[in-house]
């Protein structure tokens, strides 16, 4: 068996060393141009001429939850494509989350700016109903997200592609309700997949269709967002304010006026991150099963070129 791995973000070495005391008979390799036929590929953002030169695979994975850069390649057309399926990803984002939304009701921006000038003053309690808190993509992240909020009593709206039910939250679905889950959600956390559908979603259009004094937590992909629709629609005082994860370019440019808007904050893509043993120990198992004889379709993850949320 041979598996290549390709992932110019990440140093190759430790997956390499845990994929060969996994198969210790396999002969595991980082991708290079020319390379023998593999029989699975990991990877993240490939080039165009690795799927190219590696027609024959029995499966391809993608070393993260979104698809969105495999979607831009022409995957070869007989090739079950895996991404991870959680992989201690969405516990993380879930803090992230829970962390900015409260941080956004409790006003605890203004409570640590109050205490660097010196100033002991309490803020009037708000009202909890007051503040829905809108998700965009109910996958599995999606979920986890609305899971951890439920805890803490605020009012959960999820919108997605297709109809999903979920308890404790109120659903929309499609085109036709969008509209709707916007003008409900006062704080709104974007988790969806980006599509050729999803591409510049938030717009001026979609941000002024939220409550006056709304929120953005943006986590999933920067070209979601149209930068300067949200600068403009903070200007114009619509929106309270906005937590940013991802960006159109990363790193995001010093020159960028997100730096400079006081009611942006933004973090560096630090939401959720790979982590390397549970991505692993999923990517294995799923080898494991396809070498035994599994069906693609019977194992968690895989998706082909089409994006759930």
């Amino acid at each position: 068996m041979r598996i290549v791995f390709h992932d110019l973000t990440v140093e190759p070495e430790p997956w390499l060393a845990e994929l060969r005391r996994a198969f210790p008979q396999a002969t595991v390799q980082s991708w290079q141009p020319g390379a023998p036929a593999a029989d699975y590929a990991l990877v993240w953002a490939p080039p165009q001429q690795l799927l190219d030169e590696q027609p024959q695979l029995k499966a391809l994975f993608n070393i993260a939850a979104g698809v969105d850069a495999l979607l831009k390649l022409k995957l070869p057309a007989a090739v079950p494509v895996f991404r991870l399926d959680d992989a201690g990803m969405a516990v993380q984002m879930a803090e992230y989350v829970c962390q900015a939304v409260i941080r956004f009701y409790r006003e605890l921006d203004a409570v640590e700016a109050d205490s660097r000038r010196g100033l002991w003053q309490q803020r009037a309690p708000r009202l909890r109903q007051d503040f829905a808190v809108g998700v965009m993509g109910l996958g599995v992240l999606g979920q986890r997200v609305l899971g951890a909020l439920h805890a803490f009593g605020y009012p959960l709206r999820g919108w997605s592609r297709s109809a999903r039910t979920l308890p404790g939250v109120q659903t929309f679905w499609g085109a036709a309700q969008w509209p709707d889950f916007l003008r409900g959600s006062r704080i709104l956390v974007n988790l969806l997949p980006l599509t050729p559908e999803t591409d510049k979603i938030l717009d001026r259009r979609a941000l002024m269709s939220l409550p006056v004094g709304g929120y953005l937590i943006n986590v999933a992909r920067g070209r979601h967002l149209v930068d300067e629709d949200l600068l403009a629609v903070l200007d114009s005082g619509h929106l309270a304010g906005a937590l940013l994860d991802v960006f159109q370019q990363e790193p995001l440019p010093a020159d960028h006026p997100f730096w400079h808007q006081p009611r942006i904050t933004v973090t560096p893509h630090t939401s959720a991150r790979t982590l390397r043993r549970e991505s692993l120990a999923q990517i294995i198992g799923k080898i494991v099963a396809l070498e035994a004889g599994a069906l693609p379709q019977s194992l968690g993850g895989w998706v082909r070129t089409e994006v759930g949320y």
